[in-house]
């Protein structure tokens, strides 16, 4: 038996198995009766089993030829379906990406007409989903991740640098004044507010920051940054976020640092991921360049944000965990 079965043997085989007519599998596939017939007895040969029983002037499948069977439909299904999702997403010129929630609102939407109005024959599909893309069964193009940067096979390049500080209300800081001139003590007497997937959490700040809290009572959790960061500008308590994702509240002053005194940490946070061979792709190239320079205007006033909101910044290390 060659160790390589006739791919066209077993498309034969299995039109002929589905329908259970050899003129109606010929029909289907757009070729001659004889031509199926044939391809049938060299598949039979080549195994060295029968294949097919005649029975009422219809075909039914031998013990051989439904094993075979149940594994090449199956097979067929699947390449089939792949063609349909790349010729749609051929046909319809869309890009189609997955995006972390939270950085799909507050960044990349407010920013996407740009570059619509720089490619308007284009289309998009953005799926907002904390759930990365299985680029080998999924027709996505590219992913916009947030996290370390470890996606090993994968093309991943970083767009965005984060900073993360200490952030609440206007109000709820001039509070913490009136409890302490002690940004130390300002911020044992404040509710902290923990955006739970976030790479950077509480716990780490403050060994690094050498802070003891009390034990908390009723800590507030949130899986979106969106929603952590909006409890904070209503004045609930203190979060420790993105300013990337807060960068509007920021520079709106709805937001503030709880003290100056806290320096502003940098890493790396926001990348592309995509295989290797999806950069042959003309509009994920496009996009990617088009990331690539708003991702680093963007940074640039990101960063002036932060230090005209009065922080010194300073990068992550190696000896804090989860980042590096």
């Amino acid at each position: 038996m060659p160790l390589n079965p006739n791919l066209n043997s077993l498309a034969y085989f299995e039109a002929v198995a589905r329908t259970g007519r050899v003129t109606d599998a010929a029909a289907e596939l757009g070729v001659s009766t004889a031509a199926v017939s044939q391809q049938l007895k060299q598949l039979e040969e080549q195994w060295g089993v029968k294949l097919f029983r005649r029975q009422d002037r219809r075909l039914s499948l031998t013990l051989d030829g439904e094993m075979l069977f149940q594994t090449t439909t199956a097979a067929f299904r699947m390449i089939r379906g792949a063609r349909s999702a790349v010729l749609r997403q051929s046909d319809s010129r869309q890009l189609s990406m997955r995006c972390s929630p939270s950085f799909a609102v507050r960044w990349l939407t407010p920013r996407l007409k740009d570059f619509l109005d720089l490619n308007p024959e284009w289309g998009v599909r953005v799926d907002a989903s904390p759930d990365f893309s299985d680029f080998e069964t999924e027709a996505m193009d590219l992913d916009l991740r947030y996290g370390s940067g470890n996606w090993p096979g994968l093309h991943s390049e970083c767009v965005i640098n984060d900073y993360v500080i200490p952030l609440c209300s206007p109000d709820y800081r001039d509070r913490m004044r009136d409890v302490s001139d002690d940004p130390a003590r300002q911020l044992a007497a404040s509710r902290l507010i923990h955006s739970v997937k976030a790479l950077y959490q509480w716990d780490l700040w403050l060994a690094v920051q050498g802070i003891d809290m009390p034990v908390e009572q009723a800590p507030l959790r949130f899986d979106r940054s969106s929603m952590a960061i909006q409890l904070a500008r209503d004045g609930a308590g203190v979060v420790l976020d993105s300013v990337t994702l807060a960068h509007d509240e920021l520079q709106r002053g709805t937001l503030v640092p709880l003290s100056s005194s806290f320096p502003a940490v940098e890493f790396p946070a926001y990348w592309i991921v995509c295989p290797t061979r999806h950069m042959n792709r003309r509009i994920v190239r496009l996009f990617i360049d088009w990331l690539r320079d708003r991702g680093a205007l963007f940074q640039a006033a990101s960063r002036r944000s932060v230090e005209d909101a009065g922080c010194a910044i300073r990068p992550a290390t190696p000896g804090e965990p989860g980042l590096l």
